[in-house]
C-alpha cells in the first residue's frame, strides 16, 4: 500500500491527486475537523509580544492563520477536558 507524502506546495498536492489513488493506504488518515460553524463572537486578548510571536510562528509552521490556530488550541483543550463550547441564550 502507498502512503501519502507530505507536500510543500499546493502544486505538489494537485499533481499527486491527478494520479490513480486506488492503491493508497487509508489507515494513515485521521478525521478532520472542518470549521463550518458561523463565528458570531469575538475575543480581544492582550498578549506579550513574545507570546504573540510564538503563536504566529506555530501557526505559520502549520500553514494556517494565527487566529485559526488559537481557536484550534482552545477547542482541543475543551475537548480534552470533555467540555463542549456552548452558547448561553440571552
Amino acid at each position: 500500500m502507498k502512503r501519502v507524502p507530505e507536500f510543500k506546495t499546493d502544486a505538489e498536492a494537485e499533481l499527486f491527486l491527478e494520479q490513480d489513488l486506488s492503491g493508497l493506504d487509508f489507515k494513515q488518515f485521521k478525521p478532520m475537523h472542518f470549521e463550518v460553524a458561523r463565528k458570531e463572537a469575538a475575543l480581544n486578548v492582550r498578549l506579550s509580544a513574545a507570546l504573540m510571536d510564538a503563536v504566529r510562528a506555530k501557526a505559520k509552521a502549520k500553514g494556517i492563520p494565527y487566529a485559526r490556530y488559537v481557536r484550534m488550541v482552545l477547542e482541543a483543550d475543551l475537548q480534552r477536558s470533555r467540555l463542549k463550547p456552548t452558547r448561553e441564550k440571552p
